[in-house]
């Protein structure tokens, strides 16, 4: 039972603030992590494990339904877990040709999209989470 005791220990909570703070760290992880010099675009390990064929578009998508899977814990409707899944499932998809997928994936953002869907619920739900930005 060492294995049970440790995992107790993971303080992953489900409580609508904590979800907040995850889903806003992980779209920043693979949207926002690093800024393009010159031009001052941010890209993130989206972009950058897009550009590896195949596999990196897989585990991409892998971690934007990571994304979906906390909004379907947070009980939101079918409808906008539909729709989280339909950025998520284009943005693999058009990764998968070559150049134009990574093209998409600097511009298209699936990831901060369902952020934006995430966030609007939370906001009419749960407004004890709304966080200002300074």
């Amino acid at each position: 039972m060492k294995t049970t005791a440790m995992f107790d220990q993971l303080p992953i909570d489900r409580d609508a603030a904590a979800v907040r703070r995850r889903v806003e760290a992980l779209e920043h992880l693979l949207e926002r992590t690093f800024t393009l010099p010159g031009i001052n675009r941010q890209f993130g390990l989206d972009f950058l494990i897009g550009l590896v064929p195949v596999v990196g578009d897989a585990a991409a998508a892998l971690m934007g339904t990571w994304l979906v899977w906390e909004a379907r814990n947070l009980g939101m409707s079918k409808f906008q877990i539909a729709r989280m899944m339909g950025n998520v499932g284009f943005d693999a998809l058009i990764g998968l040709v070559p150049l134009v997928g990574d093209a998409a994936d600097f511009f298209f953002r699936s990831n901060t999209r369902n952020l934006r869907i995430i966030r609007r619920h939370l906001d009419k739900h749960h407004p004890g989470t709304v966080t200002i930005a300074a």
